[in-house]
């Protein structure tokens, strides 16, 4: 950088272009680039996927797709930095020739329209390895790289293997194998090495990269202190979660095509994603350099190591948020919490069940019967029922219902209330309780007061269950039938004894 020209243009905001933006890294860099002052704009095959994103109202949408190279120029108009975040994943048969076309297009636009720097997330290759002996998934992501950094322009190509954080696929393979299996017969690939990274140091490479030198234009691998093997990982997540130690036994029958099909089986992650993510574990992948501190440095207490990574992974159950934070807050939350873009199959198992109600009542009637749940007024469902569960919970050394609660219709933040614990209230809105009683997991009960678009009063019951181990499932499971009488007579009743309340002056019965 020369004179002080240079510095106040260090100094400008950056126009940045983020492709990818409905997907895992994506969708959590937007936010980041935001909150840094940085102007986005998203090129997305699909507008409507970021309509339900907190931040879409803050940046520009281009409809276009990467192999389309009107669309990728007419999005890069402006633009001073472009990152390049997509990758089929082995999605067909001729994925690689997908690839390698968009990555040629996405590098002569930017030369073409005057981009400053394209910043691309690729894949960390073994060292030592011919290419052409790399999965294909892992050779695509290497050729794609190459391709950006010989289009002439500026290029930071960052290599990382597993990227922990909830959503991310490799992460939630790992997650689900452990949580699911408390013996396995593993492919050999679980002893394979492998140099994980917190997502949150991923997109804290990603931000820095925007600013590198002109002069500069290189892959950096970059990777997390811990060098484990996949059975380590595998262990060291079981013990971050108060799982047992695992039981691995590796055998050499299991090829990747095979290994896939296992993984759908036990997982919710599909074969086409469990192939390649298996397939690339065949080789060694640990970091050769850590160059990039050059240019971005790390700050106190980063990189994270492989238990933090995990445990910030974790943080929306730990937490309790129950509800994801990106959907419903206004200022995203942290790198690693789910986004409602992210695949169903991603955020680890969270058992629900749902029931919603019309109420023939106003909201502050339904609200004085949710308020007074539990204690001598009961739950409202098969009393008998109830009681034995507390009279169970009490054999096994819980706290049963004999705690009642401390008043008898108000009820605040912390109160135990039979074997529940209120965790937030959000007067005449919102009711949730987390359980005490002893089970194979955490769990709680939300009851709403909301009104539809005719205002008319509606009731909405929602009871989560995140299980703990192989036992959390099978206790869901083997309850899951009950739900229907439980549950469901719960929110009939509730809206019934709302319904006979008296009408306290002020408020008007909703029409029914």
């Amino acid at each position: 950088m020369d004179g002080t020209g240079g510095q106040s243009r260090d100094r400008e905001p950056l126009t940045c272009l983020v492709t990818g933006a409905s997907g895992y890294i994506g969708g959590r860099l937007v936010p980041v680039l935001l909150g840094q002052g940085y102007r986005v704009r998203c090129l997305v095959r699909s507008p409507d996927k970021l309509r339900d994103q907190p931040w879409a109202r803050a940046v520009e949408v281009a409809r276009g797709d990467v192999t389309d190279p009107s669309s990728v120029g007419e999005a890069m108009e402006g633009v001073d930095v472009a990152y390049y975040l997509v990758h089929s994943l082995g999605a067909t048969a001729s994925f690689e020739d997908t690839d390698r076309q968009a990555a040629g297009i996405f590098g002569k636009q930017a030369g073409e329209r005057g981009v400053r720097r394209i910043v691309y997330l690729g894949g960390l290759t073994p060292a030592g390895v011919p290419e052409a002996d790399l999965s294909p998934h892992l050779r695509s992501r290497a050729e794609v790289g190459r391709i950006l950094l010989e289009c002439g322009v500026p290029v930071t190509v960052l290599q990382a293997a597993v990227i922990i954080g909830s959503g991310s696929a490799s992460f939630e393979m790992l997650r689900y194998l452990t949580e699911r299996l408390p013996v396995m017969v593993t492919p050999r690939w679980v002893r394979t090495r492998i140099q994980p990274i917190a997502v949150s140091d991923v997109l804290r490479l990603l931000v820095g990269s925007a600013r590198m030198p002109q002069d500069v234009s290189r892959a950096f691998d970059i990777g997390g202190p811990d060098v484990l093997t996949y059975a380590e990982m595998m262990q060291r997540y079981a013990a971050a979660t108060g799982l047992p130690r695992r039981l691995i036994v590796p055998v050499p029958i299991l090829t990747p095509s095979l290994s896939s099909h296992w993984i759908g089986l036990v997982t919710p992650v599909p074969p086409s994603i469990a192939r390649p993510l298996t397939e690339s574990l065949r080789h060694e992948v640990v970091c050769r350099e850590h160059d990039i501190t050059a240019y971005v440095p790390d700050p106190p207490g980063h990189p994270l190591g492989f238990e933090s990574a995990v445990t910030l992974a974790l943080q929306r159950v730990r937490d309790a948020q129950v509800t994801t934070r990106w959907s419903s807050a206004a200022v995203p939350g942290a790198p690693s919490d789910p986004l409602p873009t992210d695949p169903d199959w991603a955020g680890g198992s969270l058992y629900t069940d749902l029931r919603e109600q019309p109420v023939d009542a106003s909201p502050e009637a339904l609200w004085r019967v949710i308020e007074g749940i539990g204690g001598d007024n009961g739950w409202y469902s098969l009393p008998l029922a109830w009681a034995a569960r507390g009279w169970l919970d009490r054999l096994t050394g819980g706290v049963g219902l004999r705690r009642g609660r401390r008043d008898a219709t108000r009820l605040r933040v912390g109160d135990s209330l039979d074997f529940w614990r209120v965790e937030e209230i959000e007067p005449r809105r919102l009711l949730r309780l987390r359980a005490e009683m002893r089970l194979p997991g955490l769990a709680w009960l939300e009851m709403r007061v909301s009104t539809d678009d005719r205002g008319r009063t509606r009731y909405r019951q929602r009871a989560i269950f995140h299980p703990r181990g192989l036992l959390g499932h099978l206790y869901w499971w083997s309850i899951s039938p009950f739900h229907a009488v439980v549950f469901g007579a719960m929110a009939h009743n509730i809206a019934r004894a709302a319904a006979a309340e008296p009408t306290v002056r002020g408020e008007s019965a909703a029409a029914g």
